[in-house]
C-alpha cells in the first residue's frame, strides 16, 4: 500500500468526514440488510400464516425471537392478526429502504469533497513541482511523456483509484457486516464460505496481477503519440514544405494501434471482473444452497428452521453485490498504481537546485559577478571547465564560440537554472547558493533567442513577473523596447490577445515584446541569448536599437552568432569546448589572429 501513501496523506485534514462516511455507510447497509431480512416473514406471513411460536428462545436477535414476536402479534389481534403482521411487514420495509438510501445519499454527500480534494492537491502538486524541476530535467524528458503524466496519468488516477475509494471502503464493510450476521443464524454453513471466498479472491487476484505492467506500457505509448503530436502542430511548416505527412503519418498510426492492442487487452481483463466474481459468486450460491438444504432437510439443521434457511440465502445473495464490486476495485486500483508510479516519478524528481529558506536576500547589484574555478558536468559529460571571469558592475560581456561550446550553459548558471559542478560562482563576494533563489533571480533580465510568450493581452506578457506595473510603465517598456507603435495599431492596442507562443505576432514583434519585459522588470543584471539571430535585416535593427536602450546603465551578459553586435562590449569572451580558449575586446582579439579572428572572417565583419 506505499504506493497510495500520497493519497492517503491528502485525506487526513478530512478525518471527520471519514468518520461520518463509516457511520452513514454502517447505518445504510444495517437498513438494507433489515429490509431484506423482512423477506423471509413476509413469505411466512403468505404460505403459514397460523403457524404460531408458542415457546420465546433463547436468543434475542434470532429468527425464532422474531416468529415469536410475530406469533404473539396475531395472537393479540385475532383474526385480523395475520393481515396487520403483514402490512407491518410491508411498513417495516418501506422504511428502512427510505433509510437506507438517505444514509446512502449522506455518505456520497461527505465522500465528495474528499475524492475532489485528493484529484485537486494532486494536480496542484504535480504542477508546483513541475515549476519547481530545474531546467536540465525538461532536456532529458519528452514533453508529450510529461504531458501524458500530467493529463492522462491523474485522470486515471482519478476514475481508477480516487473513483473506487467507496468501494474499498463501503464494500468490505458491507461484507464483513454481513459474514457476522451469516455465521450468527448457522455457523456450520458459513464454514463452507470460508473455505470458499479466499478462493475465489485467489482466482480474482492472479488474473489482475498483468493489468499494472500493461497500464504502464500504455502510459508510456500515450506519451509517445503526445509527442509526435507536439512536433506535429509545432513544425506543421516543415512537414508540409517536404513533403512529410506520410512519415509523420505513419509515425501517429503505429504508435496508436500499439495503444489500441495494449488498451484492449487491459479492457478484456477489466470486464472480466465483474462477470467472474458473479459467476463464481453464484457458484458459491449454489453450493450453500445444497449444503443448506440438506442440514433442513435432513433435521441436521443445528437450530436452522426454514425461515432462517430463506434468510440465510437472500442475505448471502448480497455478498455477490459488494463482491463484485469490490473486485472491479481491486482491479481498478492494479490498473491505477502503474499511473501513481508515474507521477510519483515526477514529484520526487530531485530538486538539484532549491530554493535556501534561509539564504540572504540580496536587494541589489553592486559589485561584479565572479566566476572562480567553475566547472559544470550533466551526466558525466563535461560542458565547462575551469572557468575563472569577473564581470564588473555596469560592464558588457560577450560569449561567442561555436554551437556546444558552452556559452548558454556558463550564462544559465548565474540565474541558478544549473548548479556548478565545482568551484564557486559569487555576486558581490556570496556564493550565489547562499542567497534566496527569488531574490536572486529578482534581480536579472533574460531575453531569449526563441521569444516565449504566452496566450493573454500584450499587455499581460509585457507585465509578466511585474504584477504591480501601471499602463503608463507597460507603455514606457514597450517605447524603449520598440514596440509602442506597432501595439497601438493592433486592433485593441495592449489589449489585444497575441495568440499561442505570441502566433498572431511577427518574430520582430514577438522578440521586442521579451524586450519590453526586461525593461519593465527593469533589472540591474541582462542576459541576452542570441536574441537577434533568427530575424531579419528590418527586425533585427528594430531589435538591436531595443537591446542598446535597455544595456545602457546595466550589466549584461551578451551570447551572441553575429559578431557584429558585439564587437562595443568591454570584453568577449571565446569558448571553445567548455574552456575559455581567448578573451578581450574586439581589436584585442582581432590582432592575437585566433579562433576569434577566425571567426570575424567567416562573417566578413569589417
Amino acid at each position: 500500500m506505499k504506493k497510495y501513501a500520497r493519497i492517503f496523506r491528502y485525506l487526513q485534514p478530512f478525518k471527520t468526514n471519514i468518520g461520518l462516511y463509516l457511520l452513514f455507510s454502517v447505518l445504510s447497509i444495517v437498513f438494507s440488510l433489515v429490509s431484506f431480512g423482512a423477506v423471509p416473514f413476509f413469505v411466512k406471513m403468505i404460505f403459514s400464516p397460523d403457524k404460531i411460536a408458542v415457546k420465546a428462545p433463547q436468543n434475542f436477535f434470532s429468527t425464532d425471537e422474531v416468529n415469536y414476536q410475530l406469533s404473539l402479534f396475531i395472537q393479540e389481534h385475532g383474526k385480523d392478526g395475520p393481515l396487520l403482521a403483514l402490512g407491518l411487514i410491508c411498513i417495516l420495509i418501506i422504511a428502512s429502504t427510505f433509510f437506507k438510501n438517505v444514509f446512502y445519499y449522506l455518505s456520497f454527500y461527505v465522500l465528495s469533497p474528499m475524492k475532489m480534494s485528493v484529484v485537486t492537491k494532486l494536480r496542484s502538486d504535480i504542477y508546483n513541482k513541475l515549476l519547481q524541476l530545474p531546467i536540465g530535467y525538461f532536456t532529458e524528458q519528452k514533453k508529450g511523456d510529461v504531458m501524458s503524466r500530467v493529463t492522462n496519468d491523474l485522470t486515471e488516477v482519478e476514475t481508477s483509484v480516487v473513483g473506487t475509494v467507496e468501494g474499498l471502503i463501503k464494500d468490505p464493510l458491507n461484507l464483513i457486516i454481513i459474514l457476522i450476521i451469516l455465521i450468527s443464524i448457522s455457523p456450520k454453513l458459513s464454514l463452507m464460505l470460508f473455505v470458499f471466498l479466499p478462493l475465489t479472491g485467489f482466482i480474482i487476484g492472479r488474473i489482475s496481477r498483468s493489468l499494472k505492467k500493461n497500464s504502464n506500457i500504455s502510459a508510456i505509448k500515450l506519451g509517445e503519440a503526445l509527442s509526435v503530436l507536439d512536433e506535429t502542430l509545432s513544425g506543421l511548416r516543415v512537414i508540409k514544405a517536404f513533403n512529410a505527412e506520410r512519415i509523420l503519418k505513419q509515425k501517429f498510426e503505429t504508435t496508436n494501434q500499439e495503444i489500441f492492442l495494449i488498451r484492449n487487452k487491459i479492457q478484456i481483463r477489466r470486464d472480466l471482473a465483474s462477470p467472474l466474481s458473479e459467476f463464481l459468486g453464484v457458484t458459491v450460491l449454489a453450493g450453500v444452497l445444497w449444503f443448506g438444504g440438506q442440514l433442513v432437510l435432513g433435521g441436521n439443521a443445528g437450530g436452522l428452521d426454514a425461515e432462517g434457511f430463506i434468510l440465510y440465502i437472500v442475505l448471502f445473495t448480497q455478498v455477490i453485490n459488494p463482491a463484485k464490486s469490490l473486485s472491479t476495485s481491486f482491479y481498478n486500483m492494479q490498473k491505477g498504481s502503474a499511473a501513481i508510479q508515474r507521477i510519483e516519478e515526477i514529484l520526487q524528481a530531485p530538486v538539484t537546485v532549491d530554493e535556501n529558506s534561509n539564504g540572504k536576500q540580496i536587494q541589489s547589484f553592486n559589485q561584479s559577478i565572479e566566476f572562480k574555478n567553475v566547472s559544470f558536468s550533466y551526466d558525466d559529460i563535461a560542458i565547462l571547465k575551469n572557468i575563472n571571469l569577473t564581470i564588473e558592475k555596469g560592464k558588457t560581456i560577450a560569449l561567442v564560440g561555436s554551437s556546444g561550446a558552452g556559452k548558454s550553459t556558463l550564462a544559465d548558471l548565474v540565474p541558478r537554472f544549473h548548479d556548478v559542478s565545482s568551484g564557486e560562482l559569487l555576486i558581490d563576494g556570496i556564493n550565489i547558493k547562499d542567497y534566496s533563489l527569488h531574490s536572486l533571480r529578482n534581480l536579472m533580465g533574460i531575453v531569449t533567442q526563441e521569444p516565449i510568450l504566452f496566450n493573454d493581452t500584450i499587455a499581460a506578457n509585457i507585465a509578466l513577473g511585474s504584477a504591480n506595473a501601471t499602463q503608463a510603465q507597460i507603455e514606457e517598456a514597450a517605447k524603449i523596447a520598440n514596440a509602442h507603435n506597432y501595439i497601438i495599431h493592433k486592433e485593441e492596442s495592449y489589449q489585444t490577445n497575441i495568440g499561442d507562443r505570441g502566433s498572431k505576432l511577427s518574430g520582430g514583434e514577438r522578440q521586442r515584446l521579451t524586450i519590453a519585459r526586461a525593461v519593465l522588470k527593469n533589472p540591474p543584471i541582462l542576459i541576452l541569448d542570441e536574441a537577434t539571430s533568427s530575424l531579419d535585416t528590418e527586425s533585427e535593427k528594430l531589435v538591436q536599437d531595443a537591446i542598446n536602450n535597455m544595456m545602457q546603465n546595466r550589466t549584461s551578459i551578451v551570447i551572441a552568432h553575429r559578431l557584429s553586435t558585439i564587437r562595443h562590449a568591454d570584453e568577449i569572451i571565446v569558448l571553445q569546448k567548455g574552456e575559455i580558449a581567448e578573451r578581450g575586446t574586439h581589436d584585442e582579439l582581432l590582432n592575437q589572429n585566433g579562433i576569434y579572428k577566425r571567426l570575424v572572417d567567416m562573417q566578413e565583419v569589417k
